[in-house]
């Protein structure tokens, strides 16, 4: 199980649901145990779905090899904390329990097969060792590497074990003779360190295929709001649950990413156009380029000698987001059903489906009939929230409105369990309109805790507020519950049975939930409301050999935000960086409370002080490892003019919180 950060998991209590029992001892509640309402949502399910089809469980374990038992990953940064611990998924076998989904317990189940696979003849899987999936495609001289998943501690774990499997085969080929990076997102590059070094990549001229624009969007996406980003992961993916039937069992795109050491390469050859077609260690490809569809930059791509297609992250077994609840620009959800009709007629041929994430498939009406399910959910939800947004609704009265039809509803990989209709229609809406909802009342509204305030003062204070969310409990309307509830807390953070309450709410539609991310964030949201903001969230300094292959001007955009604007009024001071490994020079000037960044070409203009160091120690600085007044003062680097207003400039500068409140105001 991975540690809880800041507190331990409650022990699980057999007593009802606060709604029911009025006096309840706070300090003894963990997760409340579900409600009557939640057994009959879950039964609604059982009753919709046919959740006894097995053709899913079929193909993913077909072509199975071996599994890895006990599939544990420690971290390289501490040695007894786990990155990927799949063991701790054993609970799901067998008929869902009361508090999950029945559906998102089908897909954990699927998600729980593990090891590795055999696709076809040359073409291998590694499945269950992370989010995604690591993809070996057999060469002339070696190995194919696709998406060598999140972290350096998994691929190199996913790595060895196929070696070893290979081996006894009688294969004892381990060199690796390219690597593909089918898009941007981390989970299908972060670990590429852990299977070979930059500088074998360089040394032996490995050919590293990734989409055109991927370095520049695998490094900027989590440069500006990487805070918020990484602090919103940790409810999507329920980081700090306990794994268990009360807490997080599955993301729906996999069990969730490993949180290890990232990194990454520049990539060599660049994809930017359909059709390119390639040669690698005397193996075909044709790739697809599919850019702003499920990733800024992204390809998928075609093996004709095997008649085999990888669909990248463009299609899933799962519906995916056009809004992800870390946070995240808005895709293109036309784009991405253009794609995929796109790649339905250009592989037709295709027998074999396979992909970064879920199972695979095999038979082409099969893949077919899948393609254009994938197509039809992606354009069904964009032009019926169009429709709807074009009669004035609002994106919360589409969400509660639009509904798949039967014939995508039925089919379990148009089925919500990572994306929703729900945040997928608000997407949708925010990629034409934006935020703003017309409504005057909603332009300029008050701020939460004041708004909150209100609230509770109109209900006729805390405890008519209470007595009103219980008669919505009872009633299992805990949606509006913990819209009350919510206020309270707002306005009286210090109110336990206010919290104690939304957090039982919060049980219910978590346990309610299909969706993996849906259930992460009630669950976690509940937890913290027991047991208060964790001290601390993602390390930063796992992300280091990212931000040393990262662009200096990211770094000082980064710094831009952080600026404390407050601080900086009439401050002008100039500050010139020169990168003594780079031979690059920048200036850096404050203007109207706003940092600005320069290269120079000349180092003529006056400045308060030159710092000089290496671009390695300036990334140690910005990620906390190096120490600002003890960097400044010590013989790693020099400086010309005033230390005193180094320290003074660099003092404006907030360092990144890891962690900050959500579910309460402080």
């Amino acid at each position: 199980m991975l540690a809880l950060i800041g507190c331990q998991p409650p022990e699980q209590t057999n007593q009802s649901p606060i709604g029911d029992t009025p006096n309840v001892d706070i300090g003894a509640w963990g997760n409340t145990e579900p409600s009557s309402f939640t057994l009959a949502a879950q039964q609604d399910v059982l009753e919709q779905l046919p959740l006894a089809d097995q053709q899913d469980f079929k193909d993913a374990n077909r072509g199975l090899i071996a599994s890895l038992s006990p599939l544990k990953t420690a971290s390289l940064r501490e040695s007894e904390t786990f990155v990927w611990d799949r063991p701790a998924y054993d609970f799901i076998k067998g008929d869902a329990p009361n508090s999950v989904n029945p559906s998102l317990w089908r897909q954990a189940k699927l998600n729980n097969i593990n090891g590795l696979f055999e696709v076809t003849n040359g073409v291998y899987q590694l499945r269950g060792f992370d989010l995604s999936n690591m993809t070996l495609i057999r060469g002339k001289n070696g190995w194919i590497i696709v998406d060598p998943l999140t972290a350096k501690e998994t691929a190199a774990t996913a790595f060895q074990f196929a070696m070893q499997q290979f081996a006894a085969r009688g294969d004892n080929e381990q060199r690796i003779s390219a690597i593909i990076f089918t898009h941007s997102h981390i989970d299908h590059f972060g670990g590429v360190l852990g299977i070979l070094s930059a500088d074998d990549i360089q040394r032996l001229n490995i050919p590293v295929v990734a989409p055109l624009g991927f370095m520049e969007e695998a490094t900027s996406e989590n440069m500006i709001a990487g805070t918020a980003m990484s602090r919103r992961a940790v409810f999507m993916y329920g980081k700090n649950l306990p794994r268990n039937e009360r807490g997080h069992v599955d993301s729906g795109l996999g069990k969730g990413p490993a949180f290890g050491e990232f990194s990454i390469v520049a990539p060599n050859t660049l994809v930017g156009k359909t059709v390119t077609e390639l040669t690698l260690d005397g193996v075909n490809f044709q790739f697809q380029y599919t850019p702003e569809s499920e990733a800024p930059a992204e390809f998928t791509f075609y093996l004709p000698q095997l008649k085999a297609f990888c669909g990248g992250e463009v299609v899933s077994r799962n519906m995916h987001n056009l809004y992800t609840l870390r946070g995240a620009k808005v895709r293109d959800a036309l784009k991405w059903s253009g794609y995929i009709e796109e790649m339905r007629q250009l592989y037709d041929g295709a027998d074999i489906y396979f992909a970064s994430h879920h199972w695979p498939m095999w038979g082409r009406d099969r893949i077919q009939e899948f393609l254009k399910q994938q197509r039809d959910t992606y354009k069904y939800i964009h032009d019926q929230t169009v429709r709807l947004m074009n009669k004035g609704k609002t994106p919360d009265d589409i969400a509660e409105e639009l509904q798949l039809p039967e014939s995508l509803a039925q089919a379990f990989s148009s089925r919500g369990y990572y994306g929703t209709v729900k945040h997928n229609a608000r997407a949708v809406y925010q990629g034409y309109l934006g935020w703003y909802d017309a409504n005057p009342a909603h332009l300029d509204p008050l701020p939460n805790i004041e708004r909150s305030k209100g609230y509770v003062a109109l209900a006729g204070g805390a405890d008519k507020l209470i007595a009103e969310a219980r008669r919505a409990m009872d009633k299992g309307n805990y949606r509006w519950a913990s819209e009350l509830l919510n206020h309270l807390v707002f306005a009286q953070p210090d109110n336990a049975l206010a919290k104690e309450l939304l957090a039982a709410n919060y049980d219910q539609l978590g346990y309610q939930a299909e969706s993996g991310p849906w259930r992460d964030v009630y669950l976690t949201g509940a937890l913290e409301l027991r047991h208060g903001t964790p001290e601390k969230g993602i390390n930063i300094a796992t992300m280091k050999d990212m931000l040393l292959l990262t662009p200096i001007e990211n770094f000082f955009d980064s710094m831009a935000v952080r600026l404390k604007a407050e601080d900086a009024t009439d401050k002008d001071w100039r500050i010139r960086l020169h990168f003594t490994d780079l031979k690059e020079t920048y200036l850096l000037w404050l203007e109207n409370s706003v940092l600005h960044h320069a290269k120079e070409t000349n180092s003529e203009s006056d400045v308060n002080a030159t710092l000089n160091l290496t671009h390695p120690l300036f990334a140690s600085m910005l990620t906390g490892e190096a120490g600002l007044k003890d960097t400044l003062f010590s013989d790693d680097l020099s400086v010309d003019g005033s230390r005193i207003d180094l320290v003074r400039f660099f003092s404006l500068f907030e360092k990144p919180a890891t962690s900050f409140a959500i579910v309460t105001p402080e």
